[in-house]
Parts: structure tokens; C-alpha cells; sequence
């Protein structure tokens, strides 16, 4: 068995020339160092246009940080996230002193932070998320596993009864590809500890914004929508979705480990005693898509007439124990469907 080699299922399995030599991984992690929890994936190609190279010193110990302190990538990934050179990247690993788990976990709340791109969030069914947004995604880290994490796409997808109005990747045509309009790239406002908070305005005038809260045990979400276009908007269903591929316990999880009860959406450890829970309200459904690994708890905004603001709340936490039932019911009599911290 080739250990510096993962297996990605599916038809877009890329090249083995794409991977990460041995010589490589050695470099990133070097004797005595701490080794990396699963061996480094192949790194399919990233447009250039994809690139992300950060703009200032702080920019690039922050983002050299997450991508290898946090998700552990390899140089082939960070370059994949950031179009740097690989000897650019070892230099600044060492002068930085950057090592894969070489950071202090908070202790009063769950590690999130923005997803950096370079290493595709899905394992399969990639020809439906080319080229993904990492403004739209943030990665949730598992409490009992500093290594392993899920990747929340907040939002994957809005729609009214205009259309597509936003896609957080290219698969089917929105209003604006199909008018030739390209979207501005944006990134989290992280100004906030344990807050993450994103603001898109579309070129119609429809506004959103996305806000994430870490807490002690649990992660609160909410997607804020302001209406700019002139008229009424119906229609208004949003897709968010929940990314199992860095978390193996959950991502190698059959059909049997998905429960789906409307707000929640959840998936059963390989070990059979751990579970990640996600919801959201107003809810639309609750669904999975094995061959990503994914689960949605996707929520529906109400009608929200011109000049209008409507909101949606949501939720993920992560659950030891073999009773979901009293777990969900516990949640669900915190109230967090109707409240969000800090919200104006």
C-alpha cells in the first residue's frame, strides 16, 4: 500500500501524478515533527484564477496557520489554495515556526474558522461543486479530534422567484452566469473571536449576510437576507450544506448512520456512540447526499417584500452518547430557533 496516497471515490479521481511526492511530505514534516493524522490527499489542479495569495505578513502567518497548523495541508495544498511556490511556503513555515497541530485550542468554545480553499471540501461527486467559494464555507473541528473537521456551506445555495441567485460553486447556471455576471470574491470578517461573518450583495440588490458563533458545545448560524430588488420576493429556499470528507468517522458513515427528523439533520459515527447534529428553522427539508458526504438541514426564508429583511437560524453541535432522541429534545428546548447572540 502506497501510504503518501489517499483513494478519492468517484469518476473525477485525478491523477496519481497529482499527488504529493514523498520527498515532499518529508520536507513538511520532518523527522521528530508531529506526523500528519491521515497521509496528504492528491491535490487535483486549481486554476490559477483560483489562487488566493495573501496580501500582507499577518495575511500569510494567519492563512499558513490554518492551512497547516489547523487542517494540516500539505505544501502541494497550500500551494493549491494560494498559488505560492513550495519553497516559498517551507521558508515561511520554518521562519513562522508553522507545524501540522502546532496551535493552542480554545478552551470555552469549539474551534471554527474560515475553510482556506486548495483542498476540494468533497470526496466525491465533484463535477457537481467545480471550482468551490471558500468565502462560503467555514470548518467546524471536532472536539475529541483536533485533526478532524466539517466543512459548512453557509450558504450553498439561495433561490427565490427570480431564480438561482447565488451557487457557492459552478455546477447548474444562475441568474448571473447566465447573464455573463461574475460575482466579487469576498472573505470572512474574522475581527471577532469565534465569530465569523460574511456580507454579499448581489448586483439585483438583494443582500445577505452569514454570521457564525462558536460556543462551549455547540456552533449557532444564521443567514440574514434584505430584499433591494423593488418587488416582493417568494420562493426564497436556501441549501446549506454540511461537508463530511476531513471528519473519516463520519464521512465513511453508511446510509444507516444518517437520521433525518425535520429541523435536524444528523449522522452516526463508524463507532457507533458519536453523532454531528445540524439544523435549521424555518426548515424545508432534512436530506443527505451519500456520495459527497453531506447532510442538509435546509431552511426556507418567509416571503420578504421590498425593502424587507428576513433571517433564518441554525445550528451544529456534536453529541457522545447512545440516546439522539433525549439529545434532540434537549436541543430543540434551548429555544435557538428564534434567537441568534449578538444579533441586531
Amino acid at each position: 500500500m502506497n501510504l503518501w496516497r489517499r483513494r478519492i471515490a468517484g469518476p473525477n479521481r485525478p491523477a496519481p501524478h497529482a499527488g504529493l511526492s514523498l520527498l515532499a511530505a518529508l520536507a513538511l514534516y520532518p523527522a521528530g515533527a508531529e506526523s500528519p493524522p491521515d497521509p496528504p490527499p492528491l491535490v487535483p489542479p486549481v486554476p490559477a484564477e483560483q489562487h488566493r495569495k495573501p496580501v500582507s505578513q499577518a495575511d500569510l502567518s494567519f492563512w499558513l496557520n490554518n492551512m497547516v497548523a489547523h487542517h494540516r495541508f500539505s505544501l502541494e495544498e497550500v500551494r493549491a489554495a494560494t498559488g505560492l511556490d513550495p519553497g516559498v511556503v517551507r521558508e515561511a513555515l520554518e521562519r513562522l515556526a508553522i507545524s501540522p497541530g502546532g496551535f493552542t485550542p480554545p478552551k470555552d468554545r469549539l474551534r471554527i474558522l474560515p475553510y482556506p480553499g486548495g483542498r476540494h471540501p468533497r470526496s466525491g461527486f465533484l463535477e457537481g461543486a467545480v471550482d468551490p467559494q471558500r468565502e462560503s464555507k467555514m470548518s467546524v473541528f471536532i472536539p475529541w479530534d483536533p485533526s478532524a473537521y466539517v466543512v459548512v456551506d453557509l450558504p450553498e445555495a439561495i433561490w427565490s422567484n427570480l431564480g438561482l441567485s447565488y451557487l457557492a460553486h459552478t455546477h447548474v447556471p444562475t441568474i448571473w452566469s447566465e447573464a455573463g455576471v461574475a460575482l466579487d470574491r469576498l472573505e470572512w470578517d474574522r475581527s471577532q473571536e469565534g465569530r465569523l461573518t460574511l456580507h454579499r450583495r448581489l448586483p439585483n440588490g438583494i443582500a445577505f449576510e452569514a454570521a457564525a458563533v462558536s460556543l462551549e458545545d455547540h456552533v449557532r448560524m444564521r443567514l440574514k437576507l434584505t430584499n433591494g430588488t423593488g418587488s416582493g420576493l417568494t420562493g426564497l429556499r436556501v441549501q446549506m450544506c454540511v461537508m463530511l470528507r476531513g471528519a473519516a468517522e463520519f464521512a465513511e458513515a453508511g446510509d444507516e448512520h444518517r437520521v433525518l427528523r425535520p429541523p435536524f439533520a444528523a449522522c452516526r459515527s463508524t463507532r457507533g456512540d458519536r453523532w454531528i447534529i445540524t439544523g435549521w428553522e424555518p426548515i424545508q427539508r432534512a436530506w443527505a447526499n451519500p456520495p459527497v458526504p453531506c447532510i442538509h438541514a435546509d431552511p426556507q426564508f418567509p416571503d420578504c417584500a421590498a425593502g424587507s429583511t428576513v433571517a433564518v437560524n441554525g445550528w451544529l453541535s456534536f453529541y457522545s452518547g447512545s440516546d439522539l432522541d433525549a439529545e434532540l429534545e434537549r436541543i430543540t428546548a434551548l429555544d435557538w430557533a428564534s434567537n441568534f447572540p449578538g444579533a441586531d
